[in-house]
C-alpha cells in the first residue's frame, strides 16, 4: 500500500482520538449545538472510535481499509452538514473536511484508484 495513505490513515485515526478523547468537552458542546441527542453521540462516538481502530489495524492487515475509510468519510460529510446547518465558520468546518479527503484518499488508494 501507498506510504502516503499509510500516513493518512494513522493520522486520521490519532485525530479522533485526541477529539473524542482528550476534546470531549467540545464534542458535548457541538452535539448540543446540532440539537442532537446524547444517545447520537455516543453512537456517533462509538463509530469513530471503532472505524479509527480499523484505519490503524488497516496498517498491517490492508484488506480491513476501504470499508473503514468510506464510513468515516460519511461521518465527516454529515459533520460537514451539521457545520452548514448551525452556520458555524469556515474555520470550525475545516477538521472534518480534511479528514474526509483524507478517508477519500485512503479509499482510493485501497481501490487502487491512486498508486
Amino acid at each position: 500500500m501507498n506510504n502516503l495513505a499509510l500516513f493518512a490513515q494513522a493520522i486520521v485515526a490519532l485525530s479522533i482520538v485526541i477529539v473524542w478523547v482528550f476534546r470531549f468537552d467540545n464534542i458535548i458542546k457541538e452535539f448540543k449545538q446540532y440539537g442532537l441527542s446524547d444517545l447520537t453521540r455516543t453512537m456517533v462516538g462509538s463509530a469513530k472510535i471503532s472505524l479509527a481502530t480499523l484505519l490503524v489495524a488497516g496498517i498491517w492487515y490492508p484488506s480491513l481499509v476501504l470499508i473503514p475509510a468510506l464510513l468515516m468519510a460519511f461521518l465527516m460529510i454529515s459533520a460537514q452538514y451539521f457545520h452548514f446547518k448551525v452556520k458555524n465558520p469556515l474555520q470550525k468546518r475545516m477538521p472534518s473536511l480534511l479528514l474526509l479527503l483524507l478517508c477519500l484518499f485512503i479509499a482510493a488508494v485501497s481501490l487502487n484508484i491512486i498508486v
